[in-house]
Formats: structure tokens, C-alpha cells, sequence
């Protein structure tokens, strides 16, 4: 028999030990791996439950950065501005600082217009 592998926590819940569906859909994970390379033809079932969980870590991150941008702002409301300064102050979050810094020329009905297609 198989012993419990180094990501069986994942499974079961993971880091919070909260058990059930996980916070990301993990079907659009894997369509999101798959078009990433031509190359990439098959994928475990493991992988998009790393990945999910992954996403989680770096989404809680990236917030808890950005709430202290808030706090530092005397504000208690996480807006776009605070997300941007914490990704250009931390150097961990460099691959994003082209986003951040095309997010002041584009406005909110640029991103509905992206989010649809």
C-alpha cells in the first residue's frame, strides 16, 4: 500500500485543515495549465489541488501586504492603489509591477471588456 505522499495535507485541507471543496475551481485550473504550453498534454490529479492551493497562499500574501498599505494610508477599504504599492515594494511580487503600473491607464470598463472575452 501507497503511504500518504508530501502533499496529502492538501487533500485533507491543507495548511487552514479545512476539508471539502476547495476555495478554487479546480476544473479551471487545469484548463488554465493546459493552455499554457502546447506541450503540456496531460496533467495528475494532484497538480491542479498544489496549484489551487498555491493561488490561495499568493492571493493571502499579496492582501496582507496590501492591507498594511491601507492601514499606512489611515484607511480600512483595500483599494487598486494599495494592491500596487504593495506589489512595488515588495521585490517578491516584481512580475507584476508591468500590471500595476498600466493599471492607471486603464479604467474599469477596460477590464469588464477583458474579463468577457
Amino acid at each position: 500500500m501507497r503511504q500518504a505522499g508530501a502533499y496529502s495535507n492538501l487533500l485533507c485541507g491543507g495548511i487552514s485543515g479545512r476539508t471539502g471543496p476547495h476555495s478554487l475551481p479546480l476544473a479551471r485550473i487545469k484548463k488554465i495549465m493546459k493552455n499554457s504550453s502546447e506541450d503540456v498534454k496531460m496533467i495528475s490529479g494532484v497538480a491542479p489541488i498544489v496549484f489551487s492551493k498555491a493561488c490561495e497562499i499568493f492571493i493571502e500574501e499579496l492582501t496582507r501586504r496590501s492591507w498594511i498599505m491601507a492601514i499606512d494610508g489611515k484607511r480600512r477599504t483595500l483599494n487598486k492603489e494599495d494592491i500596487a504599492s504593495a506589489v512595488i515594494a515588495t521585490d517578491i511580487f516584481d512580475f507584476l509591477i508591468t500590471l500595476v503600473s498600466n493599471s492607471d491607464a486603464t479604467d474599469d470598463t477596460t477590464v469588464i471588456q477583458m474579463e468577457t472575452t
